[in-house]
């Protein structure tokens, strides 16, 4: 039993977040609050770690928040492009959970309804689509679940101007990051 204690607390880890390892990330989520029929997103990332575990993270994401109406929900689309910094501020001697804070740029187009603005009862919609532009400020929680699979997880306030309905978005969100080499 001995001998089997000293196996697992002696086992060799793999170098983790190391300067110039880059990772495709994968998430989903809330915006605004836990409930989902509210409003989603996803995206997609590229990320690239530097010195003490900080990270680029370049990404392009799809959100959609639903406004109702009647009987029905109007959507609200963005499609945004973002290129960020996370600065590491914790992890285990075991480098296998992360958390660090980041900032990032962000630019897109949002869309009311798909561009129809005449609804069901005759009713026009006067929000136009728009050019957005901002940033974001947020938290990541990263685990490793195996040396190139990572469990994420993402809090993130986003401040988009150009939008003709609501500015800030708050996003809860959870991922899956894949280390490419």
């Amino acid at each position: 039993m001995c001998f089997a204690l000293c196996l697992n607390f002696f086992q060799a880890q793999a170098q983790r977040c190391l300067p110039g390892q880059k990772g495709i990330e994968v998430t989903a989520g809330t915006v605004n609050g836990f409930n989902s029929q509210d409003g989603f997103y996803s995206g997609i990332a590229f990320s690239q770690y530097v010195k003490s575990a900080n990270k680029w993270k370049f990404g392009f994401d799809y959100l959609e928040k639903r406004y109702p109406y009647k009987n029905i929900n109007i959507p609200q689309s963005q499609f945004t492009v973002d290129a960020g910094y996370y600065l590491n501020f914790l992890s285990d001697r075991h480098k296998t959970f992360f958390a660090s804070i980041g900032a990032s740029v962000a630019g897109g187009y949002e869309t009311i309804n798909w561009d129809n603005k005449l609804l069901f009862d005759g009713a026009t919609i006067n929000n136009q689509d728009n050019f957005l532009y901002g940033g974001a400020l947020a938290i990541e929680v990263e685990a490793y679940l195996t040396d190139r699979i990572l469990l994420l997880v993402t809090v993130s306030e986003r401040l988009l101007a150009g939008s003709s309905i609501g500015r800030l978005n708050t996003t809860l969100g959870i991922g899956i990051v894949y280390i490419i080499n």
